[in-house]
């Protein structure tokens, strides 16, 4: 759909930037986030709303394809050492800082690796408390080399760091304008738009930047002329707006609008199939019951509550079929090192009574104690589903709601020996999931909710480490994945997936399983 330059948001564009344009239509896509947005900042990106924000005005060393595969942006290639500690990027020669007064004539400045160099300083600067410092946690340094080759060296292996690398943490940004002004509410970055305007509570306002180095098919990317983000709080409202035409995409599903687009097998109402497009793929967050694996309910008990419940009606009932039944292990479906091969559990009511019966026989296990499953009252429908399915089974679970934050910080600390929890993956690959696994990772000092340890695992995770043939790593994840379903730590329940809709005159809109939003190819 095309919009008059008489439309409000171009009128911005004219009183709030000298620049003049003499178009006479501008496509401007419109997108809601309802929890607002606290800075532009980089190095602040840690949630949803800033990330997809900042992913817009900001490029890295490489970014992720829509398959999670690390591909070049400013870095066009890089070579790693023989002992996968050292890193060397080539860098473009024709990637521009976005124009500002601040530039020699205004206009933007080549990135050159130094570039790079004061970026990650500034990642890691104790004083500024950047969220996303971990991500250089394991490098032992950095430098520019040349204006065009820069060098990072690791202290240890770790094969996921190119990963690391695409997160917007890792964002290139220019010293003097830091240094000039308020970088978190006027940043000036690489990306493929530019900061515009910036009302509290009303809207946010991106353009093209017509100098961006990356092109498709000949043609230099982005489609779109500006990005108008609004900051609706009411989601339901915000649903209304999308189906009157004023938002241009929704991502999510909520409660107050859920019924009203999907059907219960999660397909698209039939009276808006000819107005709104439907995307639904993975999404890197896998849903589970975790076991405290210290004095823990034996095993036979803990694969009966695996085989106990059908994960596949839970889903369609209490969920519109958004997700996929997890029958396999711990790593989601979406990552590539995922297997379909990897038997895990299916509904199977008759083996779980079974092994509740051997466990009363062999184990002393007594029924009729009750087992305490924690949850918030975001999952109460699920926890509550799977103890009536367990009842069946000859289980008593009895369960308890907290806060949420009260349940976070409980799992934290070990002190639930059941629990409902979640894990939605840093990075794109599968060591991130696994580490909750890792006997080194005993919370506090790491993610080892469950206490679990197992020597054979953490030889193959050490091993994982420092293996850089890529086939050979992920058959050490597989194996470990294994082990954690053999060994009933936990119960998976469901690999989420993420649905997206957009208004039907919106092409060229593509994600991956990070959920990332990407609008430099979209045309409307």
């Amino acid at each position: 759909m095309k919009w008059k330059v008489g439309f409000f948001i171009v009128s911005l564009f004219f009183t709030a930037c000298s620049e003049q344009y003499n178009n006479n239509e501008l496509t401007i896509f419109r997108y809601n986030e309802s929890a607002g947005i606290s800075t532009l900042d980089p190095i602040f990106a840690r949630d949803q709303a800033t990330i997809w924000a900042t992913n817009q005005l900001f490029n890295g060393l490489v970014q992720l394809d829509n398959d999670l595969n690390v591909i070049p942006s400013i870095a066009k290639n890089w070579h790693i050492s023989d002992d996968a500690l050292v890193y060397t990027f080539s860098l473009r020669n024709d990637v521009l800082f976005h124009d500002d007064k601040l530039f020699n004539n205004g206009k933007g400045r080549k990135v050159i690796a130094e570039d790079f160099a004061y970026s990650f300083n500034r990642l890691l600067d104790k004083n500024l408390a950047a969220p996303g410092a971990w991500v250089l946690s394991n490098v032992r340094s950095f430098k520019a080399e040349s204006d065009s080759t820069f060098k990072i060296e690791l202290k240890n292996p770790f094969p996921a760091f190119l990963s690391l690398l695409s997160m917007q943490y890792c964002s290139v940004v220019p010293r003097e304008i830091i240094e000039a002004r308020d970088f978190n509410r006027q940043p000036i970055g690489t990306g493929p738009f530019q900061f515009q305007l910036w009302q509290d509570g009303v809207k946010l306002v991106f353009r093209k930047n017509p100098n961006y180095f990356e092109r498709e098919l000949g043609k230099r990317l982005p489609f779109l002329d500006a990005i108008a983000i609004t900051f609706i709080k009411d989601k339901q409202s915000a649903f209304l707006q999308f189906i009157l035409g004023k938002l241009d995409f929704i991502s999510g599903i909520d409660a107050s609008y859920k019924d009203e687009i999907l059907t219960n097998k999660g397909n698209l109402q039939e009276k808006y199939m000819d107005k709104v497009t439907l995307q639904s793929q993975p999404y890197l967050n896998t849903e589970y019951l975790g076991f405290l694996m210290e004095n823990p309910l034996p095993l036979k008990i803990r694969q009966a509550i695996n085989y106990g419940f059908d994960r596949v009606k839970m889903l369609k009932y209490l969920r519109n079929n958004i997700g996929t039944p997890a029958n396999q292990g711990f790593i989601p479906l979406g990552l590539p090192s995922f297997s379909k091969n990897l038997n895990g559990y299916n509904y199977n009511p008759k083996k779980a009574r079974q092994l509740v019966l051997t466990a009363k026989l062999e184990n002393g296990f007594d029924a009729n104690k009750e087992i305490i499953l924690s949850t918030t009252s975001s999952y109460l429908d699920l926890c509550e589903y799977i103890q009536n399915q367990l009842q069946d089974i000859g289980l008593r679970v009895r369960v308890e709601v907290s806060p949420a934050s009260t349940h976070r910080q409980m799992v934290a600390t070990s002190k639930l020996n059941f629990f409902r929890g979640s894990w939605i993956a840093d990075y794109p690959d599968a060591e991130n999931y696994l580490s909750l696994f890792y006997s080194k990772n005993f919370c506090p000092n790491g993610p080892n909710y469950t206490h679990f340890k197992n020597k054979e695992f953490d030889l193959l995770y050490d091993k994982s480490l420092s293996e850089t043939n890529i086939k050979t790593r992920y058959s050490y994840y597989r194996k470990m994945d294994s082990l954690i379903i053999e060994g009933a730590v936990i119960v998976p329940l469901y690999y989420d997936r993420v649905l997206r809709f957009t208004n039907k005159n919106i092409s060229g809109f593509e994600s991956n399983a990070m959920n990332l939003l990407d609008l430099k190819r979209v045309s409307k």
